[in-house]
């Protein structure tokens, strides 16, 4: 039997959050992928893995033992719109290990049956977008940016019915936790103030815990999450990646990226781009990840207020008020910092002193600028500037409809280059700044019409082979070869044009 050694301090600390649960039986569970990096970390034998019953334990029929399964409650707000109460309609935490660095690890379900949170769904998954949370996490894990990730996927071996039907499937994910902005909107809503109040001591114990006990300590988480949000986004922005539904019952405490729904990397650029098939104002735009962020910060903001101010005492309700919107109105320059110095680095550049900030601004705002008016390939266009620092402008010049266009913007951004290298007092380190350049500028991403090929083959025809050649190729992001060429190759305009994301449900 496949078991870990759980220490479940959600279900042991929290009676009251959650709602105990089982997962659905599965009639012809069969494995079609296993995460053997992300086992090892969680100290998952080699022999166990290959046990016959492994599939059965990913597929939910056999509950390890020391694992408790629960649907978690919270609330969220849903493209603007509050809803008092999701939960896990879907999914079920099967509890939590510590991992062989220590670190606490939520392992959880995804796919496994309606709870009392499904609100008249099935609570299933199809293989597709199971596949794709694969393939997305680890593309994301493997360009250094903070996510959850899938540990096993397993066919059920039962049809799910949306437009047509399709093989069912269950996704075991992991995670630092699925604590979400939604968890402490959900007990505010409701009146439940003590529970908040346990939910923020339980969230500082495990997520920062040099906050525990100190007076400023409910503020301090809200710092914290703002910190973690920052870097996360500006990470984000930096490869052209489009989360595609930011509810807040999507952003994490831990700063980590979770749910891969709607979700694609941004191929022309153009801060406008969406691919969700249900984001019809743009809310969740590219360029507008940055204020959702913010906006999903006040309340999480608002949700904290009562455990630091009474009601009835204006003058406190209006100090602590003012000390949330402090924090909420610091996030923009936290953010700009985190994605000024991601920028810096994609471009080649040295630590800045304050003198050179605004002018490196500048630089990288009209670079993205003309990329914008080209509608250049985002991937590409960073990539080949590693080209031109090392001296070979064509491959960059070629991705553009006017191959002078980059001209003046090259020059200006040379000229830096040389600043750069005197400030450094070396030479000029043309062959050294393309090397860090390649090592932040990734050439494969998921692409979209690559991610679609392999979804399809795996759910219509049960083909895993382009799954797992694109699963490969995303794990080797800065590496140009000719064999992972195809998977740097931009798909057709036309294609990208049309191209749509759905939520997987």
């Amino acid at each position: 039997m496949l078991n870990l050694d759980f220490d479940n301090t959600y279900a042991r600390e929290l009676a009251g959050f959650y709602v105990a649960w089982k997962p659905a039986p599965a009639p012809a569970p069969r494995l079609l992928y296993l995460n053997a990096e992300l086992a090892a970390e969680l100290g998952l034998p080699t022999d166990a893995l290959a046990a016959p019953e492994t599939a059965d334990v990913f597929a939910g029929n056999r509950v390890p033992t020391g694992a408790e399964p629960l649907a978690q409650a919270y609330a969220g707000h849903q493209f603007g719109g509050f809803s008092p109460q999701l939960g896990d309609g879907r999914a079920l935490l099967l509890g939590e290990v510590i991992d062989r660095r220590g670190r606490r690890r939520d392992i959880a379900f995804k796919g496994s049956g309606r709870t009392p949170f499904s609100r008249g769904g099935d609570g299933k998954a199809a293989v597709g977008p199971m596949l794709r949370e694969v393939i997305i996490g680890e593309a994301m894990h493997a360009l250094g940016i903070p996510t959850t990730r899938a540990l096993a996927v397993a066919a059920t071996g039962e049809p799910v019915y949306r437009e047509a039907p399709l093989p069912g499937a269950v996704l075991t994910r992991v995670a630092a936790s699925h604590l979400r902005v939604g968890t402490f909107q959900f007990f505010v809503a409701r009146g439940e103030l003590d529970k908040l109040r346990q939910l923020a001591e339980y969230t500082i114990a495990r997520h920062d815990p040099d906050l525990v006990g100190a007076p400023d300590r409910v503020f301090g988480l809200l710092r914290a999450v703002a910190g973690r949000q920052a870097r996360l986004i500006a990470q984000w922005m930096n490869v052209g990646f489009i989360h595609g539904v930011m509810n807040t019952d999507n952003m994490t405490i831990s700063g980590e990226t979770i749910d891969f729904g709607p979700c694609a990397f941004m191929e022309a650029t153009d801060p406008a781009a969406v691919f969700s098939s249900i984001d019809h104002g743009g809310r969740y735009a590219y360029g507008n990840q940055p204020h959702v962020a913010r906006w999903n910060l006040a309340k999480l903001a608002e949700a904290l207020l009562p455990l630091v101010a009474d009601g009835d005492d204006k003058a406190a309700v209006d100090r602590a008020v003012a000390e949330a919107t402090a924090v909420i109105d610091a996030f923009p320059a936290q953010y700009d910092r985190a994605l000024r110095a991601g920028q810096r680095a994609k471009l080649g550049l040295g630590n800045a002193t304050p003198a050179d900030d605004d002018a490196d601004a500048a630089l990288a705002d009209d670079w993205l600028a003309l990329l914008q008016r080209e509608r250049v390939d985002f991937t590409l266009a960073w990539r080949r500037l590693a080209d031109a620092a090392a001296g070979d402008d064509a491959p960059l010049r070629a991705l553009f409809t006017d191959a002078a266009a980059p001209a003046a913007w090259l020059a200006r951004w040379r000229a830096r280059c040389a600043a750069d290298d005197a400030a450094a007092d070396r030479g000029p380190g043309a062959a050294d700044r393309a090397s860090r350049m390649r090592a932040v500028n990734p050439f494969v991403i998921p692409r979209n019409q690559r991610v679609e090929e392999a979804l399809d083959a795996a759910s219509a025809h049960g083909d895993l082979g382009p799954f797992e050649r694109l699963l490969a190729a995303v794990r080797r992001p800065f590496d140009e070869t000719p064999e992972l060429a195809r998977y740097g190759e931009p798909a057709p305009a036309a294609v990208t044009a049309r191209y749509q994301t759905f939520c997987g449900t």
